[in-house]
């Protein structure tokens, strides 16, 4: 991670907005090589300005963690028990750890729990992150976004050892 501090907390209900925003501004940030303009577009939920009431509903069933750099939010990551349901750092402090440092937090939590083995579908832009991570590949599958709209993706596992 950079050498500024980043700090890991619990999501509440005033990020909400801000969390829409990184999350749209990630998949804006995104070429449209493995998905079309129309599939990025329905996977932010053809939002391109903040919606912070999807993720109000969200909270009520996923954990939310967010990344804070100072004061500022710059991503988060949603799960429930061993599933990762989400994973967004805003394309300005991408490459930083940041990612990395979610998706931990996420394997520790679970790991706690007595969890042994964790899941995840990745986009086919963030395969890669997770194979470094040490996830590997269950199979390729479609995955209905809330728009209707399919679209490939990768569903993902990781042993957890004692040591996660």
């Amino acid at each position: 991670m950079s050498s500024n501090q980043i700090s890991l907390r619990a999501a509440d209900e005033q990020d909400a907005w801000i969390l829409s925003a990184i999350h749209i501004a990630a998949i804006k940030a995104l070429p449209a090589t493995f998905y079309t303009e129309e599939e990025l577009l329905a996977w932010r939920n053809n939002c391109n300005q903040p919606d912070g009431s999807k993720i109000l509903k969200n909270m009520k069933l996923e954990s939310l963690c967010v990344a804070v750099e100072g004061d500022v939010l710059i991503g988060f990551a949603s799960f429930v028990v061993d599933e990762l349901i989400g994973l967004y750092v805003h394309p300005k402090h991408q490459g930083k750890g940041i990612g990395r440092a979610l998706v931990e937090h996420f394997c520790e939590q679970a790991s706690d729990k007595g969890i042994d083995k964790v899941i995840t579908t990745a986009s086919l832009y963030a395969e890669g992150f997770y194979l470094r991570l040490g996830f590997t590949v269950i199979q390729r599958a479609p995955h209905y976004l809330r728009t209707g709209i399919v679209v490939p993706v990768t569903k993902m596992s990781k042993i957890l050892t004692s040591a996660e």
